[in-house]
């Protein structure tokens, strides 16, 4: 196991003439919340695929959980959790079913399974809904479904794409406290979210812009790039402002110019 959860450095995709990921460092820190923003079509997904051991680099490389990108991406595949917007749950069985269905995607069977499915319901809160249907479920208790389907097979790294998108305020900041306390515990998640409020939690971001990392840090390192007497309007995230400022090309610095990544 390496240092860090994920260490890579110069990390391209280019598909012929398109250059998707231009060369991007990340570091992100066992037991941390690392968020990851940037516009539509600014390569977040691209770089995901990669860290995942889905897509190969065209060039530079690293390690993710001490694997290495390139030689290794199957054992990535296998330590990491993977959380998606668009979570398939079959919604004609229960919740314990549906775990049990994703169980066999990492050979879980047996005594150590039933360890694994009580433990993660427990974590996620599940356990006294075990054998509701799903269909029957809120979206909120569907959404810890997911993630606790992620966990199954103890990932130290997981992955949340978007992992509120469609759930209501009360819902998100209860789904976030619940990520506190794992996190806490020691595991790792990297979560891309559109929500700049909830991305304030993140102990530390990445902005990507045209495939760059833009900017990265905490909430206070990344404010310091706003344009100077910038004035954030009461009760708007700070990162909000940020975000806008990255699309439009505001931020101070310049593209690729990074902050503390510590």
């Amino acid at each position: 196991m390496g240092l860090a959860a994920i260490d890579v450095h110069g990390l391209t995709k280019q598909f012929g003439s398109f250059q998707a990921v231009a060369g991007v460092d990340l570091q992100v820190n066992y037991g941390e919340i690392f968020g990851f923003i940037g516009p539509n079509g600014s390569g977040k997904s691209t770089t995901i695929r990669m860290l995942c051991g889905l897509l190969r680099p065209t060039a530079g490389g690293g390690t993710v959980l001490g694997y290495d990108l390139e030689r290794e991406a199957e054992q990535i595949r296998q330590g990491i959790g993977y959380m998606s917007q668009r979570f398939s749950l079959y919604k004609e069985l229960t919740v314990r079913e549906n775990m049990q269905f994703y169980a066999g995607a990492y050979s879980l069977t047996g005594r150590t399974l039933q360890q694994r499915l009580d433990a993660v319901m427990e974590v996620t809160g599940l356990s006294a809904r075990a054998d509701q249907i799903v269909a029957d479920l809120a979206t909120g208790w569907r959404q810890r479904l997911a993630l606790a389907s992620a966990l199954l097979h103890e990932p130290l790294l997981v992955f949340l794409d978007e992992p509120t998108a469609g759930v209501d305020p009360l819902t998100r900041r209860d789904f976030w406290g619940l990520l506190y306390r794992m996190a806490a515990d020691g595991m790792t998640f990297f979560v891309t979210t559109h929500f700049m409020d909830e991305a304030e939690h993140c102990h530390r971001l990445a902005c990507i812009d045209q495939g760059r990392i833009v900017a990265s840090g905490d909430v206070a390192s990344l404010a310091a790039r706003l344009p100077d007497g910038h004035k954030v309007p009461p009760g708007v995230p700070v990162l909000e402002e940020v975000f806008v400022a990255l699309t439009e090309g505001r931020l101070k610095g310049g593209a690729g110019h990074k902050l503390d990544s510590h």
